[in-house]
């Protein structure tokens, strides 16, 4: 296997004196989609927050290709690994391609502004994920879900080995989920290695080399997501009764069991 792109070893994870988990073990190798589960609050965002360099670790070691992650320049970690956040709002009416072209900053000197072949890039990266046609509108004024694509064609044209995505579905239609999932499958074929959170344990059955499964501030599971994401391992993450079907074509899927009324 690969050198990991990413590695944290016994990471302790928080902010200020709160630890919000504890004793983490991450890697993610070139090719492998690493997705990470488990119910709000159990430190997922804060995980990659500290994997970006963004927090400070309480305890452990983060690298990224092999160097101590406080050894890289802010730039040329940019140039490793791109980040997708939650949609948001920006405050300023930027146009979407111009919140995709930002994402090429990382390759731009100190007084340097986009050029054709930048903004070429964008558009490319904006017609890959079917919104092209939103380039010139304000990215303030589109939906939720859209906004999400921009973010993830801004990380794409960042043109790094390494990708994090924080709920990269979360705010998408069923016919946009799947979009996103399928490319995140190719970009792991381009050899890209792919670390992304989500509430859904199917997206992880449909995309996912692995699995971290988060519950009470530790990793209670890594490993393939048939392996991991048994029926009592997400019931008892969950607390709620699950079944895990396998489909004909040997897919499986994670269907919750409602109460009767």
């Amino acid at each position: 296997m690969s050198a990991p792109l990413i590695e944290a070893r016994g990471l302790a994870i928080g902010y200020q004196r709160t630890v919000v988990a504890r004793g983490i073990d991450v890697s993610v190798a070139p090719g492998e989609v690493v997705c990470l589960l488990g119910p709000n609050g159990s430190g997922k965002t804060t995980l990659f927050k500290t994997l970006l360099g963004l927090i400070r670790r309480m305890q452990g070691a983060v690298s990224v290709v092999g160097r101590d992650i406080d050894a890289w320049p802010r730039q040329d970690l940019a140039r490793q690994v791109a980040y997708v956040p939650q949609a948001h709002v920006s405050v300023f009416p930027y146009a979407v391609r111009d919140m995709v072209v930002m994402g090429r900053t990382a390759h731009l000197g100190l007084f340097s502004s986009p050029g054709e072949a930048d903004r070429e890039r964008a558009d490319g990266a904006l017609a890959g994920l079917g919104i092209a046609h939103l380039a010139e509108r304000e990215y303030s004024r589109v939906s939720g879900g859209q906004r999400q694509l921009a973010l993830i064609a801004r990380a794409l044209v960042q043109d790094a080995p390494a990708i994090i995505m924080d709920e990269p579905t979360a705010s998408l239609d069923f016919g946009n989920q799947a979009l996103v999932l399928s490319e995140v499958k190719r970009l792991a074929q381009r050899g890209l290695g792919i670390v992304l959170s989500t509430h859904d344990p199917d997206h992880a059955f449909a995309a996912g080399s692995r699995v971290l499964l988060l519950h009470e501030g530790r990793v209670v599971a890594d490993g393939a997501p048939k392996t991991v994401l048994t029926k009592a391992r997400l019931e008892q993450v969950y607390g709620v009764p699950v079944d895990i079907e396998t489909l004909a074509d040997g897919r499986v899927t994670c269907v919750p069991r409602l109460n009767e009324p």
